[in-house]
């Protein structure tokens, strides 16, 4: 079932490691399904150079095992969390990124410094709060998902204008509207965090976010209502 799917997060998965955005198999993509009623994933701790897409795990959204002989990445239940809450979100991307997880370590968000983060995030991509300890003890995968909704609610954040997040002291999540664009998201991610630490480095002083004038101009124009950038 869901054998085009199963290709397509197969594929995706496969661009981490060609965009150099995981080690070893330290990451994972799933998507769900049109009628949102399956999810396809990633296996836990499969190599990335044996991995085919006949080895993707079917689940339902209670994470039941729907088809598959492969275990689910272990991350399952924190892209189930956040397929309940944002049915616009139709895949989900974790990586442990260099940069982006060491923003997250250093616990700092990443404010928007210019036009490369304003392309593609419309505002200051968060990093979460920290888990409690209880939160860590049961159910931890399912409470990191339940801390990103938390967070982007809290902040009022429509997922798909900033479709990423970091989770404190782990690492960076990110979505789309295909495998592709949520790859695509997790990679610019990884270089915007690049990016404004290289800023922070190369003054003396705060670095000031970019205008908002100029954020809405660079975001819009790729992703407003009359949105004129690339071809129809």
């Amino acid at each position: 079932m869901l054998e085009q799917l199963k290709e397509s997060v197969c594929a995706a998965n496969l661009k981490l490691k060609e965009y150099n955005l995981i080690t070893l198999t330290w990451g994972n993509v799933s998507a769900i399904s049109e009628d949102g009623k399956y999810v396809v994933i990633k296996p836990s701790g499969v190599d990335y150079d044996v991995m085919t897409a006949d080895m993707m795990v079917v689940t339902d959204l209670e994470g039941n095992i729907v088809e598959g002989n492969l275990n689910p990445s272990s991350d399952l239940a924190t892209h189930l969390e956040l397929y309940r809450n944002y049915p616009e979100i139709k895949s989900v991307v974790h990586t442990h990124s260099r940069w982006a997880t060491a923003t997250a370590q250093a616990e700092r968000d990443i404010p928007c410094y210019g036009t490369t983060h304003a392309d593609n995030f419309y505002g200051t991509i968060p990093c979460t709060r920290h888990l409690t300890a209880e939160e860590i003890g049961t159910e931890y995968e399912l409470n990191t998902g339940k801390v990103i909704v938390e967070t982007l609610n809290g902040l009022n954040i429509d997922p798909m204008s900033i479709p990423a997040i970091l989770v404190r002291k782990h690492g960076p999540f990110a979505w789309g509207s295909s495998p592709k664009k949520a790859v695509e998201n997790a990679l610019v991610l990884e270089e915007c965090a690049y990016m404004a630490f290289i800023a922070k480095m190369l003054t003396d002083k705060q670095v000031a976010p970019a205008p908002q004038e100029l954020l809405d101009k660079h975001y819009l124009r790729k992703h407003g209502a009359n949105a004129y950038y690339g071809q129809k």
